[in-house]
């Protein structure tokens, strides 16, 4: 998503001494040979890039993050995976503070290019690519790269044909409930082995679980997870669309509109993982996604439509889950209410319609 870049950007603004390892290149991995012999009389801001490929690290990055006065502090920057992250947790436990890169959003790119960022998605090469085909034919390219060498770089050993399969045939459910037996009944593998593949593209960051909400109530409440992939413009390669008229003829294009939006709702309103819901009853009541903050609860329904109204789903919503406020994102140009505490608001001017929480 761009890290290495905005790590240069922020190294060329830093004052005071500076230190940059790339881990790609073979002679910052030779100057590290010896962690503690190589850190520990740099002072100023160390940047560390591609920390997967030397986890080692962070047991000297605690011993030099104790140091008294703190002479040097780190920037380290990697591709995530649970290995990854437990590593570092354990070894810089209230030493380290973590910030997620996501790609290019509405709120830098202006609701104008709504269309382009949604076919194309937010990866930098993709969205600024000069035609549909070259876009396209990157994010072709970003899929093979991503599962014959990023996976493997992460100590996951699952072929990348397999995964491919699964991610390929988890973009025709995007957007629905996840149903581990059905996936599993089509790979011919246990439950177990397919929900780890489910859990090693979302802690890849390109799949999103979106968890269940549930409510005391005498309904019959969904417990499963929905499932997105998260880069709207991997979704469509994954379903091989390059176009905008392919994706308008194509049945997922309302799922993909979703997930788009939700995505765009999460980083605007800076909604932490444990605070993001759906909620769905067996008898049909749903709600898009619910943020829970606190004591509120925020509501989103995302309508492809240009003339949202007050559904029966919709007032089940607010009376069950006891709403402060539900927002009917839609296609239209305007932003206007429903009822009470029901606001429809228009696709284009969402990101000033809808207040921070």
């Amino acid at each position: 998503m761009g890290k290495t870049t905005l790590a240069r950007q922020f190294a060329a603004s830093a004052k005071g001494p500076l230190a940059f390892f790339d881990l790609e290149h073979p002679a910052d991995i030779a100057r590290l040979a010896d962690p503690m012999l190589a850190l520990q009389s740099l002072r100023g801001t160390v940047i560390i890039d591609e920390i997967q490929r030397l986890p080692e690290l962070f047991s000297p990055l605690r011993v030099l993050a104790d140091r008294k006065r703190g002479p040097a502090r780190f920037l380290v920057l990697g591709s995530a995976s649970p290995a990854l992250l437990q590593q570092s947790s354990e070894s810089l436990a209230g030493r380290i503070a973590y910030y997620e890169l996501d790609g290019f959003g509405l709120d830098e790119i202006g609701a104008e290019h709504f269309e382009r960022l949604w076919i194309r998605g937010g990866f930098p090469s993709s969205y600024l690519a000069r035609s549909a085909s070259d876009s396209a034919e990157w994010r072709r390219n970003f899929i093979r790269t991503f599962l014959e060498r990023d996976i493997p770089q992460l100590g996951i050993s699952i072929k990348a044909a397999t995964l491919y399969r699964f991610w390929s045939m988890l973009a025709h459910y995007h957007g629905q409930i996840w149903n581990s037996s059905e996936f599993a009944r089509s790979f011919g593998l246990a439950d177990t082995t397919i929900r780890k593949y489910l859990d090693l593209l979302s802690d890849a960051f390109v799949v999103r679980q979106l968890l269940p909400w549930s409510e005391n109530l005498k309904k019959r409440q969904i417990r499963s997870p929905k499932v997105y992939v998260r880069d709207s413009g991997l979704l469509h390669t994954l379903l091989g669309l390059e176009t905008s008229d392919e994706l308008e003829r194509h049945p997922k294009v309302g799922a993909s509109w979703e997930g788009f939006l939700i995505e765009q709702l999460l980083r605007h309103l800076d909604a932490r993982r444990e605070e993001i819901f759906f909620w769905g009853t067996h008898t049909g009541a749903e709600l898009d996604l619910l943020i829970v903050r606190g004591r509120r609860k925020i509501g989103f329904e995302i309508k492809r439509s240009t003339a949202p109204a007050m559904t029966p789903s919709m007032r089940s919503t607010l009376h069950d889950l006891g709403l402060q406020k539900l927002y009917v994102v839609h296609a239209g140009k305007e932003t206007f209410p429903l009822q009470q505490n029901v606001t429809a608001v228009s696709v284009h001017t969402m990101l000033d319609d809808i207040p921070k929480l």
